[in-house]
């Protein structure tokens, strides 16, 4: 008896551009936070979990969604019901996926680091490619993305856990 909006979403990631807020969670699991603890030193390695699988470099794709993005789709949601608009499921990621790999490859030219990436077995599970079909909620919502991309994406969660860490020294 009401209406309701599901949102999907897939790889969360990048932080408020203006600093404010982002992933605070030490032992996070999400491959750019992780990467970049790793170029800021506060993580000895990062694992990558199989190279064996039939992308263009053998590592998983990931559909990433900046957290910016992914607010604007909440309120446009939210617009949507206020409305009157009926339930709606819609994904919400980019459409397009980057592998392990190369977001490796982005922290490291954004952080001017190098660290250790141990290449390692897969883990039992993980499929090969998980990229979000985000056409439902362009055109059902009217939601744009104004922040699909992962050099900035990239800069942002470097940003906010470099203030992390010196928060953290003080």
């Amino acid at each position: 008896g009401f209406s309701y909006v599901v949102l999907r979403y897939f790889n969360v990631a990048g932080a408020d551009p203006a600093g404010r807020s982002g992933q605070s969670t030490p032992d996070a699991t999400h491959l750019i936070k992780v990467a970049t603890q790793a170029a800021l030193g506060r993580r000895a390695r990062l694992d990558v979990y199989g190279t064996d699988y039939p992308t263009p470099d053998g590592s998983c794709l990931r559909d990433y969604i900046q957290v910016s993005d992914l607010a604007e789709a909440h309120r446009v949601a939210l617009d949507h019901l206020r409305g009157g608009g009926e339930s709606l499921t819609l994904n919400c990621g980019y459409g397009r996926g980057y592998s392990v790999l190369e977001v490796i490859e982005v922290v490291k030219r954004i952080s001017g680091r190098d660290f250790e990436v141990r290449l390692c077995p897969r883990r039992p599970g993980d499929p090969a490619r998980i990229v979000a079909e985000a056409g439902r909620i362009r055109s059902r919502l009217g939601w744009q993305p104004r922040h699909d991309d992962l050099d900035a994406i990239v800069a942002q969660a470097l940003a906010w856990e470099d203030k992390l860490s010196t928060r953290n020294r003080v």
